[in-house]
Protein backbone atom coordinates (compact mmCIF):
# COMPACT_ATOMS: atom_id res chain seq x y z
CA UNK A 1 0.00 0.00 0.00
CA UNK A 2 1.43 3.33 -0.97
CA UNK A 3 2.43 5.30 2.68
CA UNK A 4 0.64 8.68 1.47
CA UNK A 5 -2.98 9.62 0.22
CA UNK A 6 -4.19 13.52 -1.01
CA UNK A 7 -6.87 15.07 1.03
CA UNK A 8 -9.16 18.79 -0.07
CA UNK A 9 -10.42 21.03 2.50
CA UNK A 10 -12.90 20.79 4.44
CA UNK A 11 -15.34 22.82 2.94
CA UNK A 12 -17.16 24.06 5.87
CA UNK A 13 -15.71 27.06 6.73
CA UNK A 14 -16.13 28.22 3.40
CA UNK A 15 -19.82 27.32 2.49
CA UNK A 16 -21.01 30.71 4.05
CA UNK A 17 -19.27 32.35 2.18
CA UNK A 18 -21.07 31.53 -1.00
CA UNK A 19 -24.27 33.38 0.78
CA UNK A 20 -22.54 36.83 0.57
CA UNK A 21 -22.81 39.31 -2.02
CA UNK A 22 -19.77 40.72 -3.83
CA UNK A 23 -19.23 43.94 -1.96
CA UNK A 24 -19.37 41.81 1.57
CA UNK A 25 -17.02 38.96 -0.26
CA UNK A 26 -14.94 42.18 -1.45
CA UNK A 27 -14.74 43.44 1.85
CA UNK A 28 -12.80 40.20 2.75
CA UNK A 29 -10.63 40.34 -0.26
CA UNK A 30 -12.45 37.19 -1.96
CA UNK A 31 -13.81 37.05 -5.47
CA UNK A 32 -16.53 35.45 -6.97
CA UNK A 33 -15.97 33.55 -10.22
CA UNK A 34 -17.35 31.36 -13.14
CA UNK A 35 -15.48 28.89 -14.26
CA UNK A 36 -15.44 29.59 -18.17
CA UNK A 37 -13.05 26.94 -19.23
CA UNK A 38 -13.11 22.87 -17.78
CA UNK A 39 -9.17 23.72 -16.80
CA UNK A 40 -7.80 26.15 -14.60
CA UNK A 41 -9.99 26.62 -11.39
CA UNK A 42 -8.79 23.62 -9.66
CA UNK A 43 -11.32 23.12 -6.57
CA UNK A 44 -9.00 22.56 -3.75
CA UNK A 45 -12.18 20.91 -1.45
CA UNK A 46 -12.93 18.39 -4.18
CA UNK A 47 -9.77 17.98 -6.23
CA UNK A 48 -10.78 18.84 -9.31
CA UNK A 49 -10.96 21.75 -11.93
CA UNK A 50 -14.48 23.31 -11.88
CA UNK A 51 -16.43 23.05 -15.30
CA UNK A 52 -17.29 25.74 -17.59
CA UNK A 53 -20.10 27.94 -15.75
CA UNK A 54 -19.65 26.13 -12.08
CA UNK A 55 -19.56 29.20 -9.41
CA UNK A 56 -16.50 29.30 -7.38
CA UNK A 57 -14.72 31.30 -4.78
CA UNK A 58 -10.62 32.72 -4.69
CA UNK A 59 -9.86 33.47 -1.36
CA UNK A 60 -6.46 33.65 0.71
CA UNK A 61 -6.50 30.46 2.21
CA UNK A 62 -4.30 29.60 5.82
CA UNK A 63 -2.57 26.13 4.92
CA UNK A 64 0.04 26.15 7.83
CA UNK A 65 -0.91 27.62 10.64
CA UNK A 66 0.96 25.70 13.34
CA UNK A 67 3.59 28.07 14.97
CA UNK A 68 6.40 27.62 12.68
CA UNK A 69 8.66 29.48 10.40
CA UNK A 70 7.03 27.87 7.79
CA UNK A 71 3.65 29.17 8.47
CA UNK A 72 1.84 29.96 5.19
CA UNK A 73 -1.14 31.15 3.41
CA UNK A 74 -2.22 31.68 -0.17
CA UNK A 75 -5.06 31.77 -2.67
CA UNK A 76 -7.53 28.72 -3.58
CA UNK A 77 -10.29 28.01 -5.76
CA UNK A 78 -13.01 26.76 -3.89
CA UNK A 79 -16.40 25.71 -5.69
CA UNK A 80 -19.92 25.88 -4.33
CA UNK A 81 -21.29 22.87 -2.98
CA UNK A 82 -17.69 20.92 -3.38
CA UNK A 83 -17.53 17.84 -0.93
CA UNK A 84 -14.61 17.19 0.71
CA UNK A 85 -12.32 14.69 -0.97
CA UNK A 86 -9.70 12.13 0.33
CA UNK A 87 -8.21 9.98 -2.42
CA UNK A 88 -6.98 6.50 -2.34
CA UNK A 89 -3.67 5.88 -1.17
CA UNK A 90 -0.81 6.65 -3.90
CA UNK A 91 -3.22 8.17 -6.37
CA UNK A 92 -2.80 11.74 -7.79
CA UNK A 93 -5.95 13.71 -9.60
CA UNK A 94 -5.82 14.70 -13.03
CA UNK A 95 -5.78 18.77 -11.52
CA UNK A 96 -1.76 17.94 -10.42
CA UNK A 97 -0.72 15.17 -12.71
CA UNK A 98 -1.27 17.53 -15.60
CA UNK A 99 0.66 20.89 -13.87
CA UNK A 100 3.81 22.53 -12.29
CA UNK A 101 4.01 21.46 -8.30
CA UNK A 102 5.94 22.48 -6.06
CA UNK A 103 6.19 19.55 -3.16
CA UNK A 104 7.10 20.34 0.04
CA UNK A 105 7.44 17.91 2.97
CA UNK A 106 6.86 18.98 6.68
CA UNK A 107 8.19 17.08 10.15
CA UNK A 108 5.97 16.69 12.97
CA UNK A 109 6.80 19.93 14.06
CA UNK A 110 6.07 21.55 10.92
CA UNK A 111 9.66 22.21 9.47
CA UNK A 112 10.23 21.66 5.80
CA UNK A 113 12.72 18.63 5.88
CA UNK A 114 12.71 18.57 1.97
CA UNK A 115 11.20 20.35 -1.61
CA UNK A 116 11.20 19.60 -5.24
CA UNK A 117 9.50 21.67 -8.25
CA UNK A 118 8.64 18.51 -10.22
CA UNK A 119 5.72 17.88 -13.37
CA UNK A 120 2.88 16.29 -12.02
CA UNK A 121 3.07 13.05 -13.49
CA UNK A 122 6.08 12.35 -11.61
CA UNK A 123 4.24 13.60 -8.05
CA UNK A 124 3.67 10.07 -6.55
CA UNK A 125 6.95 8.81 -6.99
CA UNK A 126 8.32 12.00 -5.25
CA UNK A 127 5.67 11.53 -2.42
CA UNK A 128 6.13 7.37 -1.74
CA UNK A 129 10.18 8.24 -1.28
CA UNK A 130 9.42 11.27 0.91
CA UNK A 131 7.20 9.37 2.73
CA UNK A 132 9.73 6.38 2.85
CA UNK A 133 11.44 8.40 5.58
CA UNK A 134 10.25 8.34 9.12
CA UNK A 135 10.44 12.45 9.83
CA UNK A 136 8.48 13.10 7.19
CA UNK A 137 4.80 13.74 8.78
CA UNK A 138 2.99 15.18 5.64
CA UNK A 139 3.88 17.35 2.37
CA UNK A 140 1.53 20.19 1.12
CA UNK A 141 1.44 20.37 -2.95
CA UNK A 142 1.49 23.91 -4.45
CA UNK A 143 1.06 24.94 -8.21
CA UNK A 144 4.25 26.15 -9.02
CA UNK A 145 3.61 28.61 -11.68
CA UNK A 146 0.61 30.73 -9.50
CA UNK A 147 2.28 29.55 -6.58
CA UNK A 148 -1.12 28.72 -5.00
CA UNK A 149 -1.84 25.90 -2.42
CA UNK A 150 -3.22 22.52 -4.19
CA UNK A 151 -3.94 19.49 -1.19
CA UNK A 152 -2.59 18.16 1.88
CA UNK A 153 -0.51 14.68 1.43
CA UNK A 154 -0.87 12.86 4.44
CA UNK A 155 0.64 9.71 5.65
CA UNK A 156 -1.61 6.09 5.46
CA UNK A 157 1.37 4.27 7.06
CA UNK A 158 4.85 4.68 8.84
CA UNK A 159 7.68 2.91 8.13
CA UNK A 160 9.52 0.99 10.49
CA UNK A 161 12.73 2.14 11.92
CA UNK A 162 16.07 0.80 11.25
CA UNK A 163 18.19 0.59 14.52
CA UNK A 164 22.10 0.75 14.03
Amino acid sequence: MSPFRLAGLDPAPFEPLFLLDDAELAARGIVRRFADADRGFPCRVGLEDARVGEELLLLNHEHLSARSPYRASGPVYVRRGARRRVLPPGQVPPYVASRLISVRAYDRVHRMVDAQVCEGRVVAAWLEAAFARAEVAYAHLHNARHGCYSCLAERTWTPAVRKA
